[in-house]
């Protein structure tokens, strides 16, 4: 038997149906905010990847050569495509551009509980001018999609990486050496941090000082503490998401998001139930246009790992109900079969839900696999019925029958 690719899944009918309603609320309400959908290749050159993360980056993902001899990867993420795009076809498109998506990435790593090879992500990214309001507004679209999504417990954390890249270049630090620094940094690698920053003449009591920053973490209380430009503009994000609403953010200087291109603001949002791997959407700032050949431009965004946040719900216990079919039509006999197809073609054209029995059952047979599809009504079509101009329905749940003329039947299975 051949079996489906290490670190895929298959998603059988019931859990497509619960993916598609989560995923139809977060395009409601990206659409909601003024986004609009996007739709980049599922793979581009190589190049597109190693100019944002260094050649390194082709061990994490898959990446082959085509019959053309041309290096092509599968998208490990979709930001990077985005801005593609963006340079390729919309420069001269007004501003900001507020652009989402929504489909499948891939990394070669070892798949775990809610981490896959081939995985979803939900992310949005806008263009446009560097201050406080773009920001506010992916911030308030993230939480936005969190609490739409129904997630019960959750923690919003925002950040300023300017912070940190602004301490290690006082202590000497060379830009292009930062960032596996600031790696580090994120996942609180303090022992893998160290030597690194030693080895850049950083002195002891200037390490402690990067460590300390990575672990300031409060509330709102702690931006009178922040100073400098970074200081101002968390002020400034934090008086605009007060006027969204959004009021129940934490500071956290040791939100990092450990890429080389984010430059100002960082956010994350986690989601407690997950334990260790709770992260379930995260962003910030950004600058890689002129990586791809552009002219520099001011992005941010932010991208929801969509698998994530499902099995979060899941650990949640949140209930999900798919859609049932409004009917099954069931004939009686060979004579009533031909008339069946009829009606189910007409209800369908009436915008219903039909569903009609294909493989010739008996009709006890026949009424199983119509309470087995979860329909709310059975339509039972008889010769002696059809005779008068009616059929009788069935309603699954309580078992009453009743007869109702054909002329009748959408608006009766509707009500």
């Amino acid at each position: 038997m051949i079996q489906r690719p290490r670190g895929t899944r298959d998603f059988l009918p019931e859990e497509m149906e619960r993916r598609r309603h989560y995923e139809q609320i977060l395009r409601q309400v990206a659409c909601s905010h003024g986004f609009r959908e996007v739709s980049t290749p599922i793979f581009e050159n190589t190049e597109l990847f190693t100019a944002k993360s260094g050649p390194n980056i082709v061990e994490e993902i898959y990446s082959f050569e085509d019959k053309g001899g041309r290096e092509i990867a599968l998208r490990p993420e979709v930001t990077a495509s985005v801005i593609r795009m963006f340079i390729n076809e919309m420069t001269s498109a007004p501003r900001p551009l507020k652009l989402f998506y929504f489909g499948q990435c891939f990394r070669y790593e070892r798949p775990q509980s809610g981490r896959y090879r081939e995985f979803y992500q939900f992310g949005a990214e806008i263009i446009g001018a560097p201050n406080a309001e773009t920001d506010a507004e992916a911030i308030a679209l993230a939480a936005a999609m969190v609490e739409a999504l129904g997630l019960r417990e959750y923690d919003l954390k925002v950040g300023h990486i300017g912070i940190l890249r602004g301490q290690l270049a006082e202590l000497g630090v060379p830009a292009d050496a930062a960032g596996e620094i600031l790696q580090k940094l994120d996942k609180k690698l303090y022992d893998e941090a160290a030597p690194l920053l030693r080895s850049h003449g950083v002195q002891e009591d200037g390490i402690e000082s990067v460590f300390a920053t990575t672990q300031v973490a409060g509330g709102k209380e702690l931006l009178s503490e922040i100073g400098g430009e970074p200081g101002r503009y968390l002020n400034e994000l934090f008086r605009f998401l007060d006027a969204y609403g959004i009021d129940d953010v934490a500071i956290d200087l040791g939100t990092v998001r450990g890429l080389d291109y984010y430059t100002g603001v960082v956010f994350e949002v986690e989601a407690p139930c997950l334990g260790a791997e709770k992260q379930v959407c995260g962003g910030g700032s950004y600058t890689l246009s002129e990586v791809f050949g552009g002219e520099p431009v001011f992005s941010t965004g932010f991208a929801i790992g969509f698998d994530r946040i499902l099995l979060a719900l899941e650990r949640e216990e949140h209930a999900f109900d798919g859609k049932k079919l409004d009917a099954y039509v069931l004939p009686t006999g060979e004579e009533t079969r031909e008339e069946s197809f009829r009606i189910a073609a007409r209800l369908r054209r009436e915008g219903l839900s039909v569903d009609v029995d294909l493989m010739r059952r008996k009709m006890s047979k026949a009424m199983k696999q119509a309470a087995a599809t979860g329909a709310r009504f059975a339509v039972i079509v008889g010769s002696k019925d059809l005779a008068e101009g009616a059929v009788t329905i069935r309603d699954m749940d309580s078992g009453e029958q009743s007869l109702v003329p054909l002329e009748g039947l959408a608006k009766a299975l509707s009500a």
